[in-house]
């Protein structure tokens, strides 16, 4: 598809909201995003990311937080911008072509709780996302994904997903939603300590039945960080 000169040309930002819940059927938890059905056309009725026009009043942060706020009442600590998809073709059925700033946002177990259900919004486990969704949205999420997924492993972004303190099974439970299969729970151990990403706090979590595991937080960036993610034998 060629581009029409004379066609007018929108910027609109997106936000692919990320949070970890059970999943209904095994009780593990996996990653799930809201998701927002199109009452208007192009593709009225079919379900789309958080999103609109960019407001000639607001910066492009400010947009994907009021998006979120909008959308689940929530605003994650953790926001950044992802990626801009602006493909000629993107939104075919569009009067205007539509370019996209993408963002995204991890949503901690305590800002999940503050999540409100609103009208045409529901919530899906990435993995069983209606599809096809409006636009190029199941491309967008699909990038999102694999770009966790990707990022996981070089950086400790997974603790956006944990309170301030937290045990190292909390987080092997995170990376294990994220990339969607069971990990060797003493090689995770093992790898995560030698990376000096997390410190020992010197507590314990109170309230289990058996000896309490040793609670943890987040540790200033180390030099390095390579996790081999290995899967229960």
């Amino acid at each position: 598809m060629s581009a029409d000169p004379e066609q007018h040309m929108v910027l609109a930002v997106s936000t692919v909201i990320f949070s970890l819940r059970p999943h209904p059927d095994t009780g593990e938890f996996t990653l799930w995003l809201p998701l927002v059905r199109r009452i208007r056309d192009p593709f009225k009725k079919r379900w789309a990311l958080p999103g609109g026009p960019l407001d000639n009043t607001q910066d492009l942060a400010e947009a994907a937080k009021s998006t979120m706020h909008r959308t689940t009442q929530v605003q994650p600590r953790h926001l950044e911008q992802l990626y801009a998809f602006g493909d000629v073709d993107r939104s075919p059925d569009a009067p205007e072509r539509v370019v996209s700033i993408v963002y995204w946002a991890l949503v901690r177990q305590d800002e999940d709780l503050q999540v409100v259900d609103a009208e045409n919004v529901e919530w899906h486990p990435v993995e069983e996302i209606p599809s096809p969704l409006a636009f190029d949205h199941d491309l967008i999420i699909r990038y999102a994904v694999d770009r966790l997924r990707a990022k996981v492993t070089y950086s400790p972004i997974a603790h956006a997903f944990l309170p301030e303190e937290f045990s190292l099974a909390d987080l092997r439970r995170v990376y294990e939603a994220i990339l969607n299969r069971a990990l060797d729970p003493s090689n995770f151990r093992r790898q995560i300590l030698s990376q000096g990403t997390v410190e020992d706090t010197g507590r314990r979590m109170t309230g289990t039945a058996h000896r309490p595991p040793k609670l943890y937080r987040s540790a200033p960036k180390s030099s390095r960080y390579a996790l081999t993610i290995e899967e229960t034998p």
